[in-house]
């Protein structure tokens, strides 16, 4: 597992850092396929910021936390990691395999057609463009893969359809799936 440290606002020492890295070398205990981890140490206002990010097996679980003295918001930030980590391998000991063999990758050309013909005085400007891996699993997978990422929104490929997908996060604190319409 490579660990790599991000200081804003303040100084750490070596000796920190280590004791730091030997406890998240503990949760490789729970679960063994974890690449890197990346820690993120900040100071606002008199308040430690910890922000550990760690790559599970290409799955991305995030925890922050803050407190007055850094070595807690780190051990709050851990016990994030920790209860995230436990439920993922447990949630891949009680899943069944997705079928994968019906899914075709290919999207029909006519679906995009419409927006092509628009006139282009009417578009608007894009300002940033973001390429990400589209993974294959179940809505109630994307949702919790959503809420470990923290975003308000999850792009996904359906295992079920295979159809493209989206789970958001409504307002009234239910979860909402887009389904493409033939």
């Amino acid at each position: 597992m490579d660990v790599r440290f991000v200081t804003r606002n303040v100084d750490v020492s070596e000796e920190t850092k280590d004791l730091m890295e030997k406890k998240l070398a503990k949760i490789e205990r729970f679960f063994n396929k974890i690449v890197d981890v990346q820690v993120v140490l900040d100071h606002k206002r008199g308040m430690s910021i910890v922000e550990i990010t760690a790559d599970v097996n290409g799955l991305t679980m995030r925890g922050e936390d803050y407190a007055p003295d850094m070595r807690k918001a780190f051990e709050k930030s851990l016990k994030n990691i920790e209860r995230q980590v436990k439920r993922h391998k447990d949630y891949l000991k009680d899943r069944t395999h997705i079928k994968t063999h019906d899914i075709s990758f290919d999207l029909p050309t006519d679906v995009f057609q419409d927006y092509r013909d628009q006139d282009d005085s009417s578009s608007r400007d894009i300002v940033k463009k973001k390429r990400f891996p589209v993974s294959v699993m179940l809505p109630a997978e994307a949702t919790r893969q959503m809420d470990l990422l923290g975003h308000s929104f999850f792009v996904f490929r359906n295992g079920d359809s295979g159809e493209f997908n989206v789970v958001y996060r409504r307002h009234d604190g239910g979860y909402g799936l887009l389904e493409p319409q033939d």
